[in-house]
């Protein structure tokens, strides 16, 4: 990630990680569209969320996130 610098994180009680609050979003978000009553493609959605998932936690892994 060029000009970013690794973020500290004080692991601060109360305040979820990146990787936790993208998770809880997209558990909500899917409950949401599953229940809209119109077409949606859980398969694709959790696999797009799995992607995205992985990404937030290997920048958390380096300290960018």
């Amino acid at each position: 990630m060029s000009g970013e610098e690794p973020v500290s994180h004080s692991g601060s009680p109360g305040v979820p990680r990146p990787s936790e609050a993208f998770s809880a979003y997209c558990n909500a978000e899917f409950d949401r569209r599953r229940n809209s009553g119109e077409t949606f493609d859980e398969a694709t959605y959790r696999e797009a969320m799995q992607l995205a998932l992985s990404k937030i936690e290997r920048l958390e892994e380096e300290g960018y996130a």
